[in-house]
């Protein structure tokens, strides 16, 4: 993709990851995070589909995603986006949160995914720009860090977390399915193996995981392998024996899907967050 580019940085210490990229022609594969993800256009308008809705972030918008937010995201047209995006773990964020005595707040959740806030557009771009500065001290780093949580979840439409109700049979048939995806990350598992398990028939697991997560079993398995596969690259893992450890069929294969998820190779990767 020679119009195409990308910059990824990766705490050695903390869970935050942060990205500066240009796309043109990449497209991202419908996928979440684990993490809260907050970013920034800079110039140009990217496309993205999100609980359900088609949304467009143009220069000078903010984007929020909760964690396990399936979106997905391309250019608007021709000329390409640039952005910058901030991926915060969940326990990062409640400890921003935390009052004077030390009591959590309760995590956040983020209603709409785009807002138009020129302010809070500049205070994360200053984070992003410490985050990627490898002379930034690290008390400005964190100064920033807190104050950008707090004021993104005051200016943006959001409430706590709702406490979750009694889970519903449906529900429960999509936790059953989550489990074995998970226990059995790298087996070539059929909807039959996730409906026995369950108890039901294949239509109703099908159904019941994609209302759960919003997505089907099939790429919340490949998207479970691509996660575990980052995370023993940044171990120091070589690519080609990652990829045999998360299910791929060769390096080859886990390059692809790599790309197509998080919007870089795993050399990229690798090098990004241990050069």
């Amino acid at each position: 993709m020679p119009h195409d580019w990308s910059r990824y940085w990766r705490s050695p210490d903390r869970p935050i990851e942060a990205m500066h990229a240009h796309f043109e022609r990449h497209v991202y594969h419908r996928h979440s995070h684990e993490t809260y993800s907050f970013g920034v256009t800079e110039t140009g308008a990217q496309s993205f589909t999100c609980r359900g809705s088609a949304h467009t972030s143009a220069a000078g918008m903010v984007m929020a995603f909760n964690p396990d937010d399936p979106h997905d995201g391309h250019a608007a047209n021709a000329l390409g986006f640039t952005y910058r995006m901030i991926h915060i773990a969940p326990d990062l964020v409640a400890d921003a949160l935390q009052d004077a005595t030390g009591h959590r707040t309760g995590l956040p959740l983020f209603t709409a995914p785009v807002a138009a806030d020129p302010a809070l557009a500049t205070t994360l771009r200053a984070l992003h720009v410490a985050l990627l500065d490898p002379g930034a001290p690290a008390l400005r780093r964190d100064e920033l860090l807190t104050a950008t949580i707090a004021r993104i979840v005051r200016r943006t439409a959001t409430r706590p977390l709702p406490i979750p109700a009694e889970p519903s049979r449906s529900m429960t048939i999509a936790r059953h399915a989550r489990r074995l995806l998970h226990d059995r990350m790298t087996d070539d598992l059929s909807i039959d193996d996730l409906a026995n398990s369950t108890g039901t028939s294949r239509y109703a697991v099908y159904r019941a995981f994609q209302a759960a997560y919003g997505l089907p079993p099939s790429d919340y398995q490949r998207q479970l392998r691509l996660r575990t596969a980052r995370d023993l690259i940044a171990a120091g893992t070589p690519i080609s024996e990652a990829a045999g450890a998360t299910g791929f069929a060769d390096q080859s294969h886990l390059t692809r899907w790599f790309t197509r998820y998080f919007g870089l190779t795993p050399g990229a990767y690798r090098q990004a967050v241990r050069p």
